[in-house]
């Protein structure tokens, strides 16, 4: 067995052995944090774990490494972080309930100072102011 890399960490270590797995390669992984006990070593070189292989599979598996690196600068969908479409209604919403605002009491002060009045209509058909 011939060390292909290293990883930091245990969770990435295992990631990579199944990958590599998942092509037909036989791994191995040594590294202090790989036995029962060395779950919780994360710092410095304690937390590194090698990637074995065997001699034969050395050079398919650097590519399987390559491909793997290639393929996640090359990713097509970014991670999003925001959906600016939902900010945008959320927005338009508040925009439309404040104007909303504005303009009931436009009209509701517009009304205040006036009183209602009623119109009547006498037999002759004319108005008749109300008293």
């Amino acid at each position: 067995m011939i060390r292909l890399t290293s990883v930091n960490g245990t969770f990435g270590a295992h990631v990579l052995a199944a990958r590599l797995e998942d092509e037909g390669f036989d791994v191995e992984l040594r590294g202090p944090g790989t036995g029962p006990y060395g779950q919780g070593l994360t710092m410095g070189d304690m937390a590194r774990v090698d990637v074995y292989v065997p001699d034969d599979q050395l050079d398919e598996a650097s590519y399987v490494l390559l491909v793997t690196e290639v393929d996640s600068v090359l990713d097509d969908d970014p991670p999003r972080r925001v959906s600016w479409s939902l900010w945008r209604v959320v927005a338009a919403v508040l925009l439309f309930a404040v104007l909303a605002a504005a303009v009931g009491q436009v009209v509701s002060g517009a009304d205040a100072g006036h009183a209602p009045t009623r119109q009547f209509r006498n037999s002759n058909d004319q108005v008749a102011p109300s008293s």
